[in-house]
């Protein structure tokens, strides 16, 4: 199988894993950066160029596109789909992930547990806006952040406020949870490829914080995910429209709930905790697409 990975660097370390597990499966592999494709759109057909050359003939994509270039990394993505290429993470169900709020709107919708989530535009309405999510704490994120960044908790309604009030400042988009007292710090990180859970890890955050990601000095520690917490990664990231996804979860009182569908989720820190080669699953069904 001729198979392309979207990387802007080949030296990252679940680029590099994918290439080798595509090799060592028999597979032809390159690594595009992509910034660096460039694509002609016309009703007689679509054609692609990467520095210089002709990109044709790859049978399935995987894409590794990070947040700071969503826009045009699926876009080359999708322009790889109308040429005939299959994708594991088709360029919409990127797009659906990345985006917190429709996210977490699709999955309530389908009756998926979630922290009670709210989200508003106008000054006027934040007393009343927080007053329909509760008493604090509350934990609000940004809706593009990543690995932890722009996760902020507040403990009075007068911090909430503030902090509404200085994002909404910056223009920033942003939800507002419910916090997860029960959960003391700790998630659960399913690893779902091609419909199944092939490896989860439980993430602890470090002292004096309540973020569990590795970026942020979290530890991880091997973990069995229940059926029921299988079942609610895998509805998820179905939900999406992902056929590779870290999904998130929180144990709660309710049950599991789904912090974050992750449609790039890195390979690094599961790889080592878990010692399973997921690089391997990945590529198995990728060519199972083609």
């Amino acid at each position: 199988m001729k198979l392309a990975i979207l990387s802007r660097n080949s030296s990252l370390y679940s680029t590099r894993r994918l290439v080798e597990a595509a090799r060592a499966r028999g597979h032809s592999v390159r690594v595009l950066d992509p910034l660096r494709c460039y694509m002609r759109i016309a009703s007689d057909g679509f054609t692609m160029h990467y520095k210089g050359r002709p990109v044709s003939g790859y049978s399935a994509v995987i894409p590794r596109i990070g947040a700071s270039v969503t826009r045009y990394g699926t876009a080359v993505l999708r322009q790889f789909e109308l040429m005939g290429s299959h994708s594991p993470n088709p360029s919409d169900a990127i797009l659906r992930a990345r985006d917190k709020l429709r996210a977490h709107q699709l999955l309530a919708a389908q009756g998926i547990g979630l922290p009670v989530t709210v989200f508003g535009d106008n000054p006027d309405d934040t007393v009343d806006l927080l007053s329909m999510l509760g008493p604090p704490p509350h934990v609000i994120k940004l809706t593009e952040g990543t690995q932890g960044a722009g996760v902020m908790l507040t403990e009075k309604p007068s911090a909430s406020r503030g902090v509404v009030e200085a994002l909404r400042g910056l223009y920033a988009n942003f939800v507002v949870q419910e916090f997860i007292a029960e959960a003391e710090g700790a998630d659960l990180r399913c690893f779902v490829v091609g419909g199944r859970v092939v490896a989860s890890m439980r993430r602890l955050a470090p002292e004096g914080d309540f973020r569990s990601n590795l970026h942020r000095g979290g530890t991880a520690e091997p973990a069995e995910a229940s059926a029921e917490e299988q079942a609610v990664a895998v509805r998820a990231a179905q939900v999406l429209g992902l056929g590779i996804a870290g999904v998130d979860l929180i144990r709660s009182r309710r049950g599991p709930l789904v912090l974050e569908v992750n449609s790039t989720p890195g390979l690094e820190g599961i790889e080592a905790v878990c010692g399973r080669d997921i690089a391997g699953d990945i590529i198995e069904h990728a060519a199972g697409l083609a």
